[in-house]
């Protein structure tokens, strides 16, 4: 799985390498989807405007998945980076999770769409 993070101020080389390490194992949930080429996450984490709480920066993330069929998104805003990259990560798992359960528990079990 390829990941791309949308380069911004709020990336460092650590932010970019625990992003890395908290996306990876989202690649083997993902086995057995035929893809042509690899799959790619597309990421974005942004530090937003939030005037009307002055000093408190609220950091957003997202991320998209371009799955077979259907794409997955996952989008959280929190004080912290760390945990709106851990909340992104948990949110693609879940939607993941279902297009699994949509997709192909149907045709395991002999069920046409």
């Amino acid at each position: 799985m390829n990941i791309i993070i949308k380069k911004s101020s709020v990336v460092t080389p650590a932010l970019e390498e625990y992003i890395n390490k908290k996306f990876a194992p989202l690649e083997k949930l993902m086995e057995g989807f035929e893809v042509k080429g690899d799959i790619t996450l597309r990421f974005e984490i942004a530090r937003i405007s939030n005037h009307h709480n002055k000093g408190e920066d609220i950091f957003g993330a997202s991320a998209a998945i371009a799955l077979p069929r259907q794409g997955v998104r996952g989008e959280a805003s929190e004080p912290d980076a760390r945990i709106a990259i851990d909340r992104v990560r948990d949110m693609l798992r879940e939607e993941i999770e279902k297009y699994k359960a949509k997709h192909f528990d149907n045709y395991r079990s002999g069920k046409e769409r």
